[in-house]
């Protein structure tokens, strides 16, 4: 086995720094991974910039990096599904699998669920990394790891849009088209909604919608009143739409699913942003607009899985920059510069 096990750790504030660490043993049911992607997430970014995200807080050193797939190079004992030489996309989190949560296959909401790069919890960009075998998902031959590395914000894509019961003739309004609008798009497309809408602050976004598949795009202007941006999206489907999927996490993202859903349609929220916002609750009440969280994701990385192995949607051109391992720091530079073009930064560790 290499002993080169590079790896990017956060100490603090814009402190994260390229050091060894030692190449963990496999225990029982796990596998070691020589890690081949690592897309950078907004949440990544996040502990890099502020050092938290809400109550989970940097405050030991910690690896980042949780978007990833690799290469099996040691199994743990009683591993069967997988061998030396599989790869394979990891679902980061890994829960208890006994609470009630576990049980009723909401494992999502497992309060002991030991998820990747969340403090105190060391991530997965480094060379070897040891993941739990039964989440991880064996990679057809002809999927690439990039491919496998993003199986991860796909999955947050597939599982909004199960909260939302996309299917055949949905009028879906998408806000915001970063990574997880843009891959909600792709999902949304794949399940049979009939017209999708994307917004968001940049001309460049919406551009990248537009190849993907949207049927028509918003820029949303700061000088709008919120009425208006209201009525402009209401023009653009001719009435009101039926589903909307926030994955911006702003109080003006959050107030607009509400005030431009369809009364009895359905407002789901994936963008996380402050931990309190004001919105029009009475306006939704009255009108029966049902508000649905999304955390994470469950159940969903084999349906993510299946819909790129089989063609039906394409991930590929999402990734916009690519770095070595070597090049982490300014990977992360890249990510959180917020510049034109920059969708999804991966990191290759081999």
């Amino acid at each position: 086995m290499a002993k080169d096990n590079l790896s990017a750790v956060l100490y603090g504030i814009n402190d994260l720094r390229l050091e060894q660490t030692p190449i963990e043993e496999p225990d029982q049911g796990e596998v070691l991974i020589e890690m081949g992607c690592v897309g950078i997430c907004g949440s990544d970014v996040h502990y890099l910039v502020n050092g938290r995200i809400g109550d989970f807080v940097v405050r030991e050193p910690m690896i980042v990096g949780h978007e990833s797939s690799g290469t099996v190079s040691k199994l743990g004992k009683n591993v069967k599904h997988l061998k030396v030489g599989d790869r394979v996309a990891i679902e980061p989190g890994v829960p208890c699998r006994t609470c009630t949560f576990c049980k009723e296959g909401r494992y999502n909401l497992c309060k002991d669920i030991v998820f990747c790069a969340t403090p105190p919890v060391h991530g997965s960009l480094r060379r070897f990394y040891k993941h739990a075998a039964d989440f991880c998902f064996k990679l057809p031959d002809h999927m690439t790891l990039e491919e496998g590395a993003l199986l991860e914000p796909l999955s947050v894509g597939v599982h909004a849009c199960k909260r939302a019961n996309i299917g055949i003739g949905s009028r879906l309004l998408i806000l915001g088209a970063g990574p997880i609008g843009l891959v909600t798009l792709l999902v949304a497309k794949a399940m049979g909604a009939s017209k999708i809408v994307i917004t968001d602050l940049l001309e460049s976004r919406l551009s990248v919608a537009k190849t993907l598949g949207a049927d028509d795009t918003l820029l949303v202007k700061r000088e709008y009143t919120e009425a208006e941006t209201v009525q402009k999206v209401c023009e653009l489907f001719g009435e009101e739409p039926d589903k909307t999927i926030d994955a911006s996490g702003a109080q003006a993202s959050i107030r607009l699913a509400i005030l431009a859903t369809k009364p009895g349609g359905v407002a789901v929220f994936v963008g996380m942003g402050a931990p309190e916002v004001q919105i029009p609750l009475i306006h939704a009440l009255i009108r029966e607009v049902d508000l649905r969280g999304v955390f994470r994701y469950v159940n969903d990385y084999a349906d993510a899985l299946d819909l790129v192995a089989t063609g039906k949607l394409n991930v590929k051109p999402l990734i916009t920059h690519n770095f070595k391992l070597e090049e982490t720091v300014k990977a992360f530079d890249t990510s959180k510069s917020g510049q034109d073009g920059v969708i999804k930064v991966m990191i290759h560790c081999n």
